[in-house]
Order: structure tokens, then sequence, then C-alpha cells
């Protein structure tokens, strides 16, 4: 016998009248379906000098192993708070079978139960004393047990924040404290001086996987009475493996496994699968299978399945995961090798399994992105139904990490709320956010990239945790965090409609691990939708920006109207996800609580630009100097995105019918951008005096503003147009659509003229009328510059951090009604 002893004094046994409230929603299967005496040998083998079994509410399981050295029966009690039912688990050890009988007669009310404990002289503990066991448990509660309870478990199944809130908790009680409390619950305390707390730690294993994670050592004993004189003492020392969303994931999947596995008799068969010796291996503690790979090796080659999987004609998506799943486990030495190794324990495996999942539900998933995509565009509404459910199997999946998630998130929340109540003095002010942007686009010349880029770069400067995440970008800059894609779906006859992706999984367990507060969905692509799960999962807030008008994007690409309904309904269902919905001008906002967005959710946010980098001080003859254009010519701008849902051939018409009415006119109309559009729109104004640059940035952009006479941007389609912004600031008047944000940026008749109807030839009249009056021209120039000096973009990004405040009241700058 040592000097010192171990046990773990929390574990359970298919004996269990009723499993744990989590598992019985979410598996509806016992516990565990390893025997008592096979638990008694893994717990000894993994070093533990005594043993014993705390099943829920008998001793069935307890008693298996009673005539075996260094064993005590024990018991895991479920009792109430009379008021509300709200549940708590007591373990209860050295229980005879009569006083078992009392207690399940007691244990409906916990203030019958712990006097009847501490009146036998039974030694109890308040097992995971911050977990919600039935969802009811509040602050009231925990303040309860502490007048209740001496001995509290640091328990071995749950994230970690709960054991270091509750030591912060327990550890920082006070007689007066405690007094305070018993005043408020009209409850005396029944422990000896009770603001002295002692702990006990315990796996709360329930599929045998994790056996000793947690446990309890006395050092300096060498029996059982001495080992339980020192718990009772509290010189217990708790040595443990902190659990995370993975352990518990992996629990579940092996109690679902194990059950299986028990009901078909499926070991029999683990020697001549891949599959089944993989899962013993991962979520049993049997000993390994041997297999003949040799043999197998047919069995794992197959033809890889392509993007048209899941139409009528192929297997299912359980077929797929199948197929998927051995060829993983052939692919990967890691596993291959835990096909053969003796003597693992749960937290040996469960990063290996974590790593399984992953891999098998994103090349399931790729495979059911694509089909899904390719039947929208193709109209097959029929597989689109028949894809979406089969779906359940991929969510069956994924399922025990959602919940594992769910759980754990929630864990959190409450215990800081515990801490900061209990531990006032402790409390370190107001939560600083931690915010990640979602967007689809990080690399493009858009409006959304650029200022996602720019944002990226004030945080930095003002000390603001904002991170950026996206989805196969180029650029490697500081601030993003760039997941690789599972894949990339694109059509030939649709180029535009490239989409890629994004890793759920590896995204949900980052957002988690690295403690973030807020998410911004910044566009509604599957990064988007990657972030809305998230949110939910995770009880964290989501917000939404609305940039592009993509239904209208839609139609101009597909010229399908039916493409474009899909779409705002799509929109519609996406936005009304969020806790609030920025957008970028009232225009914006009241098309989309027309299409039903919620009015209430709606809110404009400011919108600034570089007014420092956008300035007529950089007007330096930069299109004379570097493209050979006479100072002397009226320069027209557009900077964009050269694609016909700019309203493009707007602009095509109406330099054409101005060039042609107006020869004497000295006009140059300057591109700056590239797009689709770009060698149809060549061909239309050939033999015009017309430029296409290309993309320009920085400086290059900055001077080809200022050095220009006038902007024009006949798009319909732009929610807000930063280009806009950027003009005026370089003392540019703007010629702007009366549909759409950008006309919410202008002064008619001062900084610039808004287009009824984006008629061509109202914009040439327009611009006619300034060529030949420069003396108002100037006038207007000046104008624009004045209008927008003090729409900084530091001041905007400032003024929209506080739609993360920790109250999350950020008040409505526009009134949205929503459409009935």
């Amino acid at each position: 016998m040592s000097a010192s002893m171990q046990c773990d004094l929390h574990v359970h046994s298919k004996f269990s009248k009723r499993p744990s409230q989590w598992i019985l929603q979410k598996i509806n299967c016992p516990e565990s379906f390893t025997e008592p005496k096979r638990l008694y040998d893994i717990a000894r083998q993994r070093g533990m000098d005594l043993v014993t079994i705390t099943d829920h509410n008998t001793l069935a399981g307890s008693l298996e192993i009673a005539h075996l050295d260094n064993t005590f029966v024990s018991e895991e009690i479920t009792t109430y708070f009379p008021e509300d039912r709200c549940k708590l688990h007591v373990l209860a050890y050295h229980v005879t079978e009569a006083q078992h009988e009392d207690i399940s007669r007691l244990r409906d009310n916990v203030f019958d139960l712990v006097p009847y404990l501490r009146e036998q002289a039974i030694f109890h503990v308040l097992a995971h004393p911050l977990f919600a066991v039935n969802d009811r448990l509040t602050l009231d509660h925990v303040e309860q047990t502490l007048l209740l309870f001496k001995y509290f478990e640091i328990n071995g199944a749950r994230d970690a924040s709960l054991n270091v809130a509750l030591r912060h908790i327990l550890d920082n009680l006070t007689p007066e404290r405690i007094e305070h409390l018993a005043e408020k619950h009209d409850l005396a305390p029944l422990p000896k001086r009770p603001w002295e707390k002692y702990y006990t730690g315990g796996s709360d294993d329930h599929s045998s996987l994790n056996i000793a994670r947690t446990h309890t050592t006395v050092d300096g004993v060498t029996d059982l009475a001495s080992f339980w004189a020192g718990v009772e003492a509290g010189q217990t020392r708790i040595n443990d493996i902190a659990s995370k969303p993975q352990t518990m994931a992996h629990n579940l999947y092996g109690i679902a496994y194990q059950f299986y596995r028990s009901k078909f008799n499926l070991g029999r068969h683990a020697g001549k699968d891949s599959l089944l010796q993989f899962a013993d291996a991962a979520l049993t503690t049997e000993e390994p299978v041997s297999c003949w790979w040799g043999k197998i090796g047919k069995v794992l080659s197959y033809k890889k399945a392509t993007s048209r999987f899941f139409q009528s004609e192929s297997p299912g998506i359980e077929d797929v995961l199948q197929r998927e799943a051995r060829q993983i486990i052939a692919d990967d030495p890691r596993l291959q090798a835990m096909l053969k190794q003796n003597g693992q324990t749960g937290w040996d495996n469960e990063d290996k399994w974590y790593e399984f999942v992953r891999q098998a539900a994103s090349k399931v998933a790729h495979q059911f992105g694509d089909s899904i995509l390719d039947s929208l565009t193709r109209a097959k509404l029929f597989n689109v139904f028949k894809v979406l459910g089969s779906a359940g199997s991929l969510y069956t999946l994924l399922a025990p990490y959602f919940v594992a998630y769910t759980m754990f998130s929630r864990d959190r929340l409450f215990s800081r709320e515990c801490c900061e109540q209990l531990v006032p003095q402790a409390q370190a002010g107001e939560e600083t956010p931690k915010v990640l942007a979602f967007t689809d686009t990080y690399d493009d010349v858009n409006g959304v990239a650029l200022t996602l880029q720019m944002q990226v770069e004030l945080a930095r400067q003002t000390d603001k945790d904002l991170s950026i995440v996206t989805c196969g970008a180029q650029a490697k800059d500081e601030g993003v965090i760039d997941f690789d894609p599972i894949g990339t779906f694109q059509l030939d006859e649709y180029p535009e409609l490239a989409m890629t992706y994004p890793p759920f999984l590896e995204m949900l367990d980052y957002c988690f691990e690295n403690g973030v507060t807020h998410l911004h969905a910044c566009t509604p692509g599957p990064v988007g939708l990657a972030a809305l799960g998230v949110a939910k999962i995770l009880h964290l807030p989501i917000y939404g920006t609305y940039h592009t008008a993509f239904p209208q994007y839609m139609a101009e690409l597909t010229g399908d109207t039916g493409m474009e309904d899909m779409t705002w309904k799509y929109m519609t269902w996406f936005y009304n996800q969020m806790d609030l919905v920025y957008v970028p001008s009232k225009a914006t906002g009241d098309e989309l609580a027309a299409r039903g967005v919620e009015g209430d959710r709606l809110r404009t946010y400011p919108r600034g630009i570089d007014v420092e980098r956008f300035h007529p001080q950089k007007r330096n003859g930069f299109w004379r100097s570097s493209y050979a254009i006479s100072d002397e010519k009226v320069k027209l701008l557009y900077v964009g995105r050269i694609s016909k849902e700019k309203n493009l051939t707007v602009l095509t018409q109406m330099f054409q019918e101005l060039t042609a009415r107006r020869a004497d006119l000295p006009l140059e109309l300057i591109l700056v951008g590239d797009g689709p559009y770009l060698a149809e729109m060549r061909r239309e104004l050939r033999g015009l005096p017309v430029t296409f640059t290309g993309v320009l940035h920085g400086e290059e952009l900055a001077q080809a503003y200022a050095s220009s006479d006038l902007f024009v941007f006949p798009s319909t389609t732009d929610t807000f147009g930063n280009v806009v912004l950027e003009a005026q600031a370089s003392g540019i008047p703007v010629l702007v659509s009366d549909q759409g944000g950008p006309q919410e940026n202008i002064d008619h008749g001062e900084t610039g003229f808004i287009i009824p109807g984006a008629e061509p030839g109202e914009f040439a009249r327009r611009v006619e009328a300034l060529a030949d009056d420069p003396e108002r021209l100037r006038h207007m120039q000046r104008a624009a510059r004045d209008a927008v000096a003090d729409r900084s973009f530091t001041n905007a990004f400032l003024q929209s951090w506080h739609m993360f405040a920790p109250t999350r009241e950020v008040p409505a700058e526009q009134t949205f009604a929503t459409a009935s």
C-alpha cells in the first residue's frame, strides 16, 4: 500500500436506474455498458488504490464489486429544491442498504435529505455544484448550497471554468458573507464553520473512457480509514485533466456506440471491418481486435464521390459517410496506430476522434453543399428536398459536438455570473468585447473587403479586440484568421457564384477556446452562415451588416427573376436570425423591412473614409503624367467593379450620346477597376476618348480621384457606395442614381446631382452642363470636400464599436416599419 492513496470518487456503471439529464435528452440510452468488474479493473490499472461506483439513485453497481479489495459502497443521489424542482446531485459514500432505503424516501427534498445525511454521519459531497442539471439552477440555489454543504466536487466532466469559478467562490467566503446569505434565505448553515469548504475530485465518467481522469489523492495515508479521515479534514489533493467540449462529445459517442455494440453484438465483426475496429479502439475500453490490413485493402479502395453524389441515382449520405470514414482511417497513420495500442485512456483518443469526425464531416458536407447549390441553380427542386432529407445523418454525426459546445458555453456564462455576484470585491469591471467579423470576401476589391481591412488596422491602433474570420484568403494580414476551406463550389456558366465551404467545427472550436464575446456576420454566404451557427451553439450575440444587394445582383447576373425571389427569401430568413442588422442607408433599411426583415432589428450605422488619404491636395496631374491625358480635358471618373450589375450600360449609353452630340467638349471617360463586363464595354466604346486603367491602389488611386473633375456612378444596386464618399473627399462632385443608398450621401445641386430613373440622357445633360460651366464645377468641387471633411473612418469606426457594448442596448438611428 502506498503512502498516498487515490480514488476516483465519481464513476457510473450500467446499473444506473436513470442516466444523466443531458444523456437522456440527447442520446436516450443507458449510461455505460461496461460491467462493474471491468470498471474496477480499469480504475486499478490507472493507479487508483480505492474504487467505488456512484450510480444514480441505486447501489447496484457498487454492490457488484463490494466483495473486491479496496472498495466501498456509494451512490449519486438526485435531489430537488422543493419550490421549483431544481435538481441537485449529491454523492454519498459508505452507504448501507438500509440507509439507501431512507435516502430514497427523503431525496425528493434537499432540505430533508441533507440533515439526514449529517445525522447518519454519511460523508456527502455536492457534485458539479455550478452545473444546471435540469436547466433550473439559479444564483439563489447556489447561495443556498453554500449553507447546506461543506464538501464540493471538482468535476472532471465539466468545463474547467466551472471548477475555477467554484474554487474562486469558496476560497473567498467569509463569516460575514455566510451570515448575509443565511439572513437572505432564512436558512441556518448546517456545517460547522460554514465558510470553510473542502474539495473532492471525481471524473463523473459515464462511458468508462475517462475513469481516473479526475481523482482525489490524500498523501501520507495507507488504509481506507486514514484516507477518509484525510478527506473529511480537507487534506485532499485534486488531480485532474481539464475537460473540453471534445471530451463530452467523445463520451456521448462512446455511450451511443457501446449501446449499439451491446445490442447488436457488433464486437464479433470488429476484426473484419476497419470502421468497427476503429470505433472499438476509440469509443470503448475493450482490448483491440486484430485485423489483417492486407485483406481489407480492397474494402478501403473505392471510387471518389463526385459533386453529383446526392442525385437520385447515387447512394445515400450514410453510404458516403461509411466510405469516407474508412478512407480517412486508411490514409491517416495516427488513426491506424491507434488500432494497435493497448492501455489507452479516453483522453488519449478524444483528439484523434475529433480529427476523424472533423475530416469525415468536412468531406460529406462538401458533397452535400455541391449537390444543394447545383440543384438550386438548375431548378432541380426534387433533388433539393431529397438532399435536405438526408442531411439528418450529417447532423447526427456532429450532434454530440453541438451539444457539448452548447453546454460548455452555457456553463461558462453561468459560472461568470456566479463569480461576479458572490465575489463582488473581485469584479474586474465590464467585459471587454472580443469580436470576430465573419466574411466570405476579404481579398476582393470591393467596399466590404476594403472596409474590413481598414477596420482591422483601426482596431489595432485603438486597442480594440477585433479580428476578421474568412476562408481561403490570399492575403495573410495581421488580424485576419484564415481557415482552409473544405471545398469550393463553382459552375462554369456562373463563374461569379464561386463559394468556399468553411470548416464549421474548426470555427466553432476556435470561438469557444478563444473566449469570443460577439460575432458579426458581414456577408450572408457560407462563412456568414457559419457565424450564425456558432452564435446559436455558443449563446453569443450576433450582428449582421447588409452591404450588398445580393438579390438584385443575382437577377443581373442570371437574368432570372425566380433566382432573385429565392435570394430574397433567404436574405429575409438570414437577417431575421440576427440580434441586430446594420444597414448603410435608410433606403436599404426600408427595402429590407419591406421584404420582411423585422424593423426593430434594423439600425443604420456610420460610414466613414480616410479623409487624409483622399484629399484635393493629391491633385497633381496624375492623368497627364501616367496616361497622357491632357489637363484641358474634363475627366469623368468611375471607380469600381466593371460589371453589369453596376448599371454601366447607362454609362456607356450616356457617353456615346454625349460625344455624338457635343464633339466640341473636351471629355475623357476614365474607368478604374476590373470585372466581367470589361471586354464588352471596351468594344462598345471603341474609338471614343475612354481610358481603362484596371485596378488602382494606394496613392495611385488617391491621385486618380483628386486629378479628376467629375465622378459618375450610375449603380442602382449599391447599398451605400464608399466610392461616392471617396470622390467627394477628393474634391469631386458626384452624379448618382436615385435608386439605392449612394443618393443619401449627395446634397443635390450642391455636392452633386441625383439622376431620376438613372436615365442615360439625364446623366449626359448634367455632365454637359457642368462641362460648360467651369465656375460652377469648381464651386461644387469645394462643396463636395467640405461636406465629408469630418466623416473620418476613425470616428465612424469608434461610433460603430458601440454595437458591441455589453448591454447590447444600441439606439436606433432610423425607424423601419416591417411589412405586414
